[in-house]
């Protein structure tokens, strides 16, 4: 039977009806932001250890399901975090790689609306298995149980303090005085995270003013001797993959880096192994820190940012693309074969960072 004019109508009216409701069910709904059309554009500044990972294709289509795009500039956390020329470009928020920086955004004036850590990643050593069989051999490192590494960080700092040349340390292969090379604290997160376990194992402890005053000018001479610094995380493991241990025989840097790099690449990484060149390794520094990435949000269209990054979806792509743990330092699914092995499901010995105001006083010694 045909339908007549008026149930076609009822029909159509109950049709609109259901849709309107169910759009306005679901329009402030994150999840659902981006099936509806509507995206919102965030503008601001995160460190460059997540530049592969926010530009990632299944990452930006994981944020579009929420309605968001990016336009996220890479920057120093130190520098988003307090520089005027940075923040004068009045970003929506700052993603930096350390909770430190929470603090002295605030003090740089910045508007912190929410704050929340997304990402981890420990702070370790990149070395060499020449330079690491030495160091074997000098009780400096170990191989645990499950076959990571750990460095007796506190001997190779009073190693370098002290001028002690390589082929002491048991490296026959390399010439000259011991070295550990970090970016600038003063600019990049690595460094600045480095720079406070640095006072923390000279101190005995988590390093406070006082230590600061006993301990700073030690700690002052192992940057001072690292001569040039880099600006960036990124670039300091670009330069430790394409030096080699001749001119990189140990380089400060994350964890997620060196996974990151196999897991763009999974057969570059075979070819490697299989090789007989010289291969890279990392060491976990016993006690290290956590280099936390809090994203800071200064919008509030930002805050939507922020739950995105947290849900299932994009936290599993920041474990198994890119080798970033969770929130509390857990992975967050299954490991990719090519790393299987490769990191210790947790990392017990870790000591909090110094006081962002004992971190802003050596930041001003190492700047002087």
């Amino acid at each position: 039977m045909a339908l007549s004019r008026r149930a076609f109508g009822l029909g159509l009216l109950g049709a609109s009806v259901a849709g309107t409701g169910t759009y306005f069910a679901i329009k402030d709904r994150p999840e659902f932001q981006g099936l509806i059309g509507n995206r919102t554009e965030l503008f601001g500044f995160l460190g460059g250890e997540k530049q592969a990972f926010i530009e990632d294709a299944d990452v930006v289509r994981a944020l579009g399901n929420h309605g968001l795009g990016l336009d996220a500039r890479v920057a120093g956390s130190v520098e988003m975090s307090r520089e005027p020329a940075l923040l004068g470009q009045n970003p929506q928020f700052l993603w930096p790689s350390s909770s430190v920086m929470v603090d002295i955004a605030r003090a740089s004036g910045v508007k912190v609306r929410r704050d929340q850590v997304v990402l981890n990643s420990p702070i370790v050593v990149y070395s060499w298995e020449p330079v690491v069989a030495g160091l074997t051999k000098a009780g400096l490192v170990t191989a645990t149980m499950s076959g990571h590494y750990e460095l007796d960080l506190l001997a190779l700092l009073s190693a370098v303090l002290a001028g002690t040349d390589w082929s002491e340390l048991g490296v026959d292969v390399l010439y000259g005085r011991s070295r550990l090379v970090s970016t600038d604290p003063n600019r990049s997160n690595s460094g600045f995270m480095f720079a406070g376990l640095v006072l923390n194992l000279l101190s005995g402890d988590v390093a406070d003013m006082e230590a600061l005053d006993v301990v700073g000018e030690k700690a002052r001479d192992i940057f001072a001797g690292m001569g040039l610094k880099s600006s960036s995380s990124g670039k300091l493991f670009d330069q430790y993959l394409a030096g080699g241990y001749g001119a990189e025989p140990m380089v400060v840097g994350y964890e997620n880096q060196l996974v990151e790099w196999i897991l763009a690449d999974p057969e570059r990484w075979q070819r490697i192994a299989k090789s007989t060149q010289p291969k890279p390794v990392m060491l976990y520094p016993r006690p290290t820190a956590y280099s936390a990435h809090p994203l800071i949000t200064i919008a509030e269209a930002a805050d939507r940012l922020l739950e995105a990054l947290l849900s299932e979806p994009v936290q599993q792509l920041a474990w198994m693309k890119h080798g970033f743990r969770g929130p509390l330092g857990a992975v967050s699914g299954s490991a990719d074969p090519a790393i299987a092995g490769l990191l210790p499901d947790g990392i017990g010995a870790v000591l909090p960072m110094p006081a962002a105001n004992v971190m802003l006083a050596f930041l001003s010694r190492l700047a002087a």
